[in-house]
């Protein structure tokens, strides 16, 4: 696969559809889609006849996570370039809808969490897993799990290893719904905004953000959390209880 064809990017009735496209590796993300993530999301953005986005994984994942033989190797700098894709989605200034067709796992789950709304497919599945790989949480997952389910399922996900399909993941307010097709379901959705004046769009995400927690910006709240966590993370992808887990799953 072309390098450049790890993120398909096209617009129909002002929506943009944003695919993660390496099914063979189940979409794992590498620094070369983070990069090609944030420029679809970039792209979006700066066309006028783009209201809102929807983001997707090709053929039967979501996205696995971040690529571990990437993770074994990356200090900080490595670790913010995985990052970099979903903090843009998490930044974006336009309506985001994921669309999550099947397994989100870690750096997958925050890139959901980094929507605005996840919409399930009926095998979509919802997994921090970073805790039974040895690794501390990154991307500011901490923060985007509290948001989005509160406190106690957001422990019961990154402390004792909690995962939901489906329907467990709207009963927790993980996931908007569940459709049978999510995409056409995320773009039907998307069709709210994409009717509305694109000022006004705009203007009352930027207004949400900053009335969820008045005298703050909840990117500015996504940014502190990804910085709290990076040392730690770094820090346990070098150690030797993560190798020895890495080694383990690439064996399997």
């Amino acid at each position: 696969m072309s390098r450049s064809d790890l993120v398909l990017y096209s617009v129909t009735d002002r929506v943009a559809l944003v695919t993660v496209n390496d099914p063979d590796r189940r979409n794992a993300v590498t620094g070369a889609m983070s990069a090609q993530l944030r420029a679809a999301v970039e792209r979006a953005e700066a066309d006028p006849g783009v209201h809102a986005v929807v983001v997707t994984g090709a053929g039967k994942a979501f996205c696995a996570g971040a690529d571990l033989s990437a993770l074994g190797e990356a200090a900080e700098e490595g670790l913010l370039a995985l990052y970099d894709g979903f903090m843009a989605v998490g930044a974006c200034t336009l309506p985001t809808i994921a669309a999550v067709n099947g397994a989100a796992v870690g750096a997958g789950l925050n890139l959901a969490l980094a929507a605005d709304v996840r919409v399930a497919g009926p095998y979509a599945r919802f997994d921090a897993r970073f805790q039974q790989l040895g690794l501390h949480p990154g991307g500011g997952a901490t923060w985007m799990l509290q948001r989005a389910v509160g406190p106690q399922v957001a422990r019961a996900a990154l402390l004792f290893g909690m995962a939901f399909d489906a329907e467990a993941a709207v009963r927790h307010g993980l996931a908007l719904s569940v459709g049978e097709d999510p995409v056409a379901a995320a773009l039907e959705l998307a069709a709210g905004p994409a009717s509305a004046p694109r000022e006004v769009v705009v203007a009352t995400k930027a207004t949400m953000r900053v009335t969820a927690n008045p005298g703050s910006v909840d990117t500015d709240a996504h940014s502190t959390a990804m910085r709290t966590e990076l040392g730690p993370q770094a820090t346990s992808a070098r150690s030797p209880e993560f190798a020895e887990r890495l080694a383990a799953a690439r064996r399997r």
